[in-house]
C-alpha cells in the first residue's frame, strides 16, 4: 500500500499494539521474501556458471597437455650410436607440446647440443639444436619442438654434442 493510503492508519498503528504486532510480523515476513529472492537469484546465476564452464569442458576436443615436456636422462646409461638400451624403459612425450627440457646425463658439459628423433626406420621426423647449461648441478637442455604432424607410435631420440656421437633413448610418441 502506498504512504498516501497509509497515512489514514499511521496514528492508529502507532498506538495500537496487537496492530503494530501484526505489522511487525508482515514487514519480517516481507524481509524474509526478500532475502530468500535475492538468495535465490544468486544461487540460479551460479549455477547457470558451473554449468556454462561445464560445457565449455565438455567441449574441447584434446584434453589439455602441458606444453613442456621434461626428458629425464641423468639415470640413464649412454649408449652409443643408434642402439638403444632394451631394458631401459621408453620415455614418453605427447604430441602436443611445444617445448622438449632434456636433463642430460650426469656428467654432459655445457654446449651446443643437437637433437633428433628418428624412426625406427631410420627417417628423421625431427632435427633441432640448442644450448645446454649446468644449474644446480644438472646439465640441461631447452629445445621448441613441432611434433603434432607424427605418428603416434615408437621412435628414438638421439642427442650429441655438437662434434660426438649421437645417445639413443627409445621414445614413444602419444
Amino acid at each position: 500500500m502506498p504512504l498516501s493510503e497509509a497515512e489514514k492508519w499511521l496514528d492508529h498503528l502507532g498506538s495500537c499494539s496487537p496492530c503494530y504486532s501484526d505489522f511487525s510480523a508482515f514487514r519480517a515476513a516481507y524481509q524474509r521474501y526478500r532475502t530468500r529472492s535475492v538468495l535465490a537469484i544468486a544461487a540460479s546465476i551460479l549455477i547457470v556458471a558451473i554449468l556454462a564452464g561445464w560445457a565449455l569442458l565438455l567441449r574441447q576436443k584434446e584434453p589439455l597437455v602441458a606444453q613442456t615436456a621434461v626428458l629425464d636422462l641423468r639415470s640413464r646409461s649412454i649408449p652409443r650410436g643408434t642402439e638403444t638400451n632394451p631394458a631401459e624403459p621408453p620415455l614418453e612425450v605427447n604430441r602436443a607440446v611445444k617445448h622438449l627440457n632434456i636433463n642430460l646425463p650426469l656428467g654432459s658439459n655445457e654446449g651446443a647440443y643437437e637433437v633428433r628423433i628418428v624412426a625406427r626406420s631410420g627417417e628423421s621426423i625431427l632435427t633441432t639444436s640448442g644450448m645446454a647449461k649446468v644449474n644446480d648441478r644438472i646439465t640441461s637442455l631447452q629445445v621448441a619442438v613441432n611434433l603434432s604432424s607424427s605418428q603416434s607410435g615408437e621412435y628414438i631420440l638421439q642427442v650429441r654434442k655438437v662434434g660426438f656421437e649421437w645417445n639413443s633413448f627409445p621414445l614413444v610418441l602419444r
